[in-house]
């Protein structure tokens, strides 16, 4: 967690002042455990919030002038509440600017200006939401300090539009929902096209879990991501033969599928179908398995999960798949997936408490010789949705 004296000193450096009036909040980022590639296919997800995210200081101004800093960026900037617009040149001040503008053409009056101080502790570009943190978190200072209801889940989604209108990032509403909604020691089962969700308890006892970074650049994810909803959808055409109702490949069990796969002749639209079915039924498994503390069986579909994004969906490449296969031969290790888009960005394993540092060693040194990267590790634990610390 961040130091709170620290960057109260660090705000009173950029803003001047005094601390009266400084209110700190704080939001986490997220992890998917389990159920990739399924949110854009109707299906569940099964995210958790990391107890580390985004420290955010703030304090009411005098002015309607929103002022932006923060602690892993040299560049910062002040905007009119009024006249609040995209500009590429301000960078990551867009997530916030977005909130504003979003807040404001909901309805929801800014009264005053605030001065806002950032310190995050996601790695950018790990594919751990460090942007879905600082929307969420931007969006429930600025809701309880005007005096408006926080709605966790009307902030999700609000935070969701901005990044998808004002960002132009055409991201689902996972990341924001969990960042919005986690709680400590639970995971969250949430079904992304009609945002039912129950809070599953996550009782890893002697466990943790490490999120392994591969520190590859994702340059291909978003032209594989259209192309695999695309297939996606190609998969649903073809199984309104049997289903004329069929909307979403999340509709369909299973079983329903196994029956019909037969109708879809293309191997590649097959497998791509396939996955997603089958990763639905390892969501719903899984939280089966977690209700009997089944660590074990939760990690085995893990391990199911990564083979199957590697083998039918093919988005997981050189890099993760190197990551996974240095996990699992580590023992104490239940269960090791990429998690993400793929293409790059982070794994997620469970691992014995015991076991952690040589995990750590052994599979930075394997992924060494396998890719000529290097690796970084987070040991996390599960914490709280966004909240107000001071």
């Amino acid at each position: 967690m961040a130091n709170h004296k620290e960057l109260t000193q660090r705000f009173l450096e950029i803003y001047g002042g005094t601390e009266q009036g400084l209110h700190i909040f704080h939001a986490p980022g997220r992890v998917n455990l389990i159920g990739e590639h399924t949110d854009y296919n109707g299906g569940y997800v099964f995210p958790a919030a990391l107890t580390f995210g985004t420290t955010l200081l703030i304090r009411e101004r005098e002015d309607n002038q929103l002022g932006l800093a923060s602690t892993n960026f040299e560049l910062r900037g002040s905007f009119e509440l009024e006249s609040i617009v995209y500009n590429e040149a301000d960078d990551w001040m867009n997530y916030p600017k977005g909130i504003a503008s979003e807040l404001q053409s909901r309805g929801y009056a800014i009264p005053a200006g605030f001065d806002l101080l950032y310190h995050g502790e996601i790695p950018n570009g790990s594919g751990l939401s460090s942007s879905a943190s600082i929307e969420v978190v931007t969006a429930y200072a600025l809701l309880a300090l005007s005096g408006h209801p926080t709605d966790t889940v009307e902030i999700a989604l609000l935070s969701q539009k901005s990044e998808n209108e004002f960002n132009g990032v055409k991201c689902g509403i996972m990341d924001q929902f969990a960042v919005a909604n986690g709680k400590k020691d639970h995971a969250i089962m949430l079904m992304c096209d009609t945002l039912e969700y129950k809070l599953v308890p996550f009782n890893s006892g002697a466990y943790k879990l490490v999120i392994g970074n591969t520190n590859k650049r994702r340059g291909l994810v978003d032209s594989k991501y259209n192309e695999r909803r695309s297939q996606c959808e190609e998969a649903v055409q073809i199984l309104r033969q049997a289903f004329p109702e069929l909307e979403l490949l999340g509709q369909i069990t299973l079983e329903q599928y196994n029956a019909n796969e037969h109708l879809i002749a293309d191997p590649v639209i097959r497998n791509r179908a396939r996955h997603v079915v089958e990763e639905i039924d390892r969501v719903i498994r899984s939280v089966e398995a977690l209700k009997q503390d089944d660590l074990d069986q939760f990690g085995s579909l893990m391990n199911a999960s990564h083979d199957s994004l590697r083998d039918l969906y093919e988005v997981t490449g050189a890099e993760l798949d190197a990551l996974v296969e240095a996990a699992r031969q580590v023992p104490g290790v239940l269960g090791s997936r990429m998690t993400g888009a793929g293409f790059g960005g982070c794994t997620v394993s469970l691992v014995h408490e015991d076991s952690v540092d040589r995990f750590i060693q052994e599979v930075g040194e394997k992924y060494k010789a396998a890719v000529d990267l290097q690796a970084d590790f987070y040991v996390c634990d599960i914490g709280n949705g966004v909240e107000q610390l001071k």
